[in-house]
């Protein structure tokens, strides 16, 4: 196994469409996805229900995201080394050459989950990136979540 990593949204405003994750592998190991989570704390009523779609898509990182923020992720064991390549978050501006490997939805009120049999997991290649996109929302939402994965070499 390898080196286990997390990068985290906590309490973001969103109002539009954007890559809510960007996982950039390095140039000298793989990346394995193996969970993510969205939620929001702002649309509790029934009211406010809304179902956002969820794209998983990996890209060949030539027109990379922008308008979010860079991440540190952080590592799961105390003193291990820093994760070899780079997340983003919340990217408004999203990156435009993708093939999309799974498309979803969920309810803002019960939130997204994503972890899938050790078989399903999507793999990074060396340099690649994987995005998981989310539509945007009606109106703004407190949004959270976070990413785990793993890397293999570095």
């Amino acid at each position: 196994m390898g080196r286990m990593y997390t990068t985290e949204v906590n309490a973001v405003a969103v109002t539009a469409i954007q890559d809510f994750f960007e996982v950039n592998a390095p140039a000298d190991g793989v990346v394995i996805i193996h969970s993510a989570f969205i939620g929001q704390t702002s649309d509790a009523g029934d009211a406010a229900a809304e179902i956002l779609s969820v794209q998983i898509s990996r890209t060949d990182n030539s027109v990379a995201g922008s308008g979010g923020s860079v991440v540190t992720a952080r590592p799961h064991e105390v003193g291990d080394a820093a994760f070899g390549g780079t997340t983003e978050v919340n990217n408004t501006t999203q990156t435009t050459v993708t093939t999309e490997l799974r498309s979803e939805a969920f309810n803002v009120q019960a939130g997204w989950f994503y972890q899938p049999a050790p078989s399903e997991r999507i793999v990074i290649s060396p340099s690649g990136t994987v995005v998981v996109e989310i539509t945007a929302p009606a109106d703004s939402l407190t949004m959270h979540g976070s990413i785990t994965f793993e890397e293999i070499g570095g």
